[in-house]
């Protein structure tokens, strides 16, 4: 064997010193890794995906009302919300019904009386004012309705002027027989009037007999007439505004 050949390293010596200087060197993961932005760049990434599989698997759980629901809903309420007439044979059907009743002038015949005393309105004019004073003695108070009576002085029916519950009926000796009738929020009064014809508690409709009008003692000189008030969630309103014109 010459000196040469004597020299020359194996070729297991070769394969080990290479092995070990591979091992020696970081790889390309270790180099990666080892940079500060890898692992919070991770982080963020593994967060949009979990936040995305939430979103997906909410959104799978808030269906849009199918067609074949939406049938079902029109055909059992009407687009008033009553029940069709299909539901008012199922004795456990709940019936759904909305009160549309407009205020009526409480007398048949709106044309055969006047206002003869308007409500005290306190932006109206100064005329109003003066009008819609009720003078009783010396004291003078506002009128907190309006009055109603005939050109020749007779009497005349007093109507419901609303459909509802009797929660009134009692004779004061200054006001005269004085008769409530109340529909929810609505309240209306009817005061200066002769015998009642119905008794608390009753059920009356719109455009039943009440009473007829009388006089009272603190509107003495108005001779027979209705003092008609009205009250919206327990506050006096102006009748003539809620009121259909003649």
């Amino acid at each position: 064997m010459n000196e040469q050949n004597k020299n020359k390293p194996s070729h297991e010596e070769s394969l080990k010193t290479n092995q070990g200087e591979t091992g020696s060197q970081p790889s390309s993961w270790n180099r990666l890794f080892s940079k500060r932005w890898v692992f919070p760049a991770v982080y963020t990434a593994a967060a949009a995906i979990i936040l995305t599989l939430v979103w997906v698997y909410q959104d799978a759980g808030h269906k849009p009302l199918s067609t074949d629901t939406a049938a079902v809903v029109t055909k059992d309420v009407g687009a008033s919300g009553d029940t069709t007439a299909d539901a008012g044979k199922d004795p456990n059907a709940l019936e759904v019904t909305a009160s549309a009743e407009s205020l009526a002038w409480p007398v048949a015949n709106p044309s055969d009386v006047d206002v003869v005393k308007p409500y005290y309105d306190e932006n109206g004019t100064e005329e109003n004012h003066i009008e819609a004073m009720v003078q009783n003695g010396d004291t003078f108070t506002p009128n907190t309705g309006i009055d109603l009576a005939r050109e020749d002085n007779k009497t005349f029916d007093v109507k419901a002027a609303i459909s509802g519950e009797v929660t009134r009926v009692e004779d004061v000796p200054t006001l005269g027989t004085v008769v409530e009738v109340t529909q929810g929020n609505l309240k209306t009064v009817y005061q200066s009037l002769g015998e009642a014809k119905v008794k608390q508690g009753d059920q009356v409709k719109q455009g039943d007999t009440l009473a007829a009008a009388g006089r009272n003692e603190i509107e003495k000189n108005l001779g027979n007439h209705l003092h008609f008030e009205v009250y919206q969630d327990d506050k006096v309103v102006n009748p003539s505004d809620l009121l259909p014109q003649k």
